[in-house]
């Protein structure tokens, strides 16, 4: 099936651990490409942040989500047509604020772990209308785990706490328990 077609009321809601979507869904080369750019996106910041984490410890991993971050959304960006980023309900940098369909979806994200489905696998992605056309949107839910907790968790070393104020004067991003929806990948890509 087309985009075309999709156009509207389309709202698929995506299983990417086990690979079950929509009909629609399956046969849309764009969800395919855009889980691809996530397990990308994940598998490269993760990676940085282990290695900061060893070699100099959580104060050093700051340093990874501060600068590395971006530039890894900046690099896939370019890399691709798609628009990359991270967002969350609760945002450690005022620039990743979610503008209201990412709020309305990172809502549901919420909603949908509340009523006990597993935040893992949690994606969504829909056509959208812009003032600018119509574009193909795609989130995909960060869960908190337990390498996340060192500086969005309940109980952040003093250190930390004080690097992530210096940094992150309007940090909103602590707070979180394991398994929690921490935030979430979000592409765009104008059709």
């Amino acid at each position: 099936m087309k985009i075309p077609a999709l156009i509207g009321a389309l709202s698929v809601t995506l299983s990417l651990a086990s690979g079950a979507v929509l009909a629609e869904a399956a046969q849309d080369p764009k969800i395919a490409e855009a889980k691809a750019i996530v397990k990308e996106f994940a598998t490269r910041l993760q990676g940085e942040l282990q290695s900061a984490l060893r070699a100099g410890g959580p104060v050093a991993a700051i340093e990874i989500c501060q600068n590395e971050a971006p530039a890894i959304a900046e690099d896939l960006s370019q890399g691709s047509e798609w628009q990359v980023a991270r967002t969350s309900l609760k945002t450690r940098n005022p620039n990743n604020a979610p503008d209201p369909w990412e709020t309305e979806i990172l809502e549901q994200f919420d909603a949908r772990q509340a009523a006990g489905e597993d935040v893992l696998p949690m994606a969504h992605a829909e056509v959208v209308e812009t003032a600018d056309g119509k574009r193909f949107r795609f989130m995909k839910a960060i869960p908190t785990q337990e390498l996340c907790l060192t500086c969005h968790g309940r109980d952040i070393d003093t250190q930390v706490i004080e690097a992530l104020d210096e940094a992150y004067p309007q940090d909103q991003a602590r707070g979180f328990t394991m398994g929690q929806v921490r935030g979430a990948f979000t592409l765009s890509k104008p059709l």
